[in-house]
């Protein structure tokens, strides 16, 4: 709820924008522009860095419409859930800047999609995250990567995700669910 009335906005506003023809190829990058609100700031006056990730949930509303991905998913009775993300900071939003928050797809492994945002400031990032995504039926269970290219088409002009983010999402990767994972701190 933290970010509800941005959200509603962001769905708004893609909606009107593929009215107005202004889709997006599922390889383009997706823009979204923000301003720091004094409720995204911390007791150290930046951005708080739990919000960024909150924010960056904004620029996947907007690719997902935009593509028309979400239309697809929501007509197949899928949704996507992040199961894994990554995020590097390299300077302070402070309150009242304006930035756009940059998102694309950046690829696929055998069970997940992968998005890169980014925040930026005229044309300069200030932080980086990389997320993974795994794709789930609201009747129970998951969709394959084969299914969803099936039904919305597989992206020409994917670039190959770097060899770092592979390794990320497998050294990063819990049990699956129904294997236990005890909290053992030893």
């Amino acid at each position: 709820m933290n970010v509800i009335w941005r959200t509603l906005l962001v769905i708004l506003s893609a909606r009107l924008r593929v009215r107005r023809g202004k889709t997006l190829d599922p390889t383009a990058v997706g823009t979204v522009r923000l301003t720091t609100l004094p409720s995204d700031i911390d007791i150290l006056r930046h951005m708080n860095n739990g919000r960024y990730l909150s924010l960056f949930d904004l620029g996947r509303w907007d690719l997902l419409i935009r593509t028309g991905l979400f239309d697809a998913m929501k007509d197949r009775g899928w949704y996507a859930v992040v199961s894994s993300e990554t995020i590097t900071f390299r300077k302070s939003l402070q309150l009242w800047q304006r930035f756009d928050v940059q998102t694309r797809f950046i690829g696929h492994d055998e069970k997940a999609v992968f998005m890169e945002h980014r925040a930026v400031v005229d044309g300069e990032v200030y932080a980086r995250a990389i997320v993974r995504a795994r794709m789930l039926r609201r009747a129970g269970g998951t969709v394959s990567n084969e299914e969803l290219f099936a039904a919305v088409g597989k992206p020409d002009g994917l670039r190959e995700i770097d060899s770092w983010v592979h390794d990320w999402a497998a050294a990063s990767a819990l049990p699956p669910v129904r294997t236990p994972a005890p909290s053992d701190w030893s």
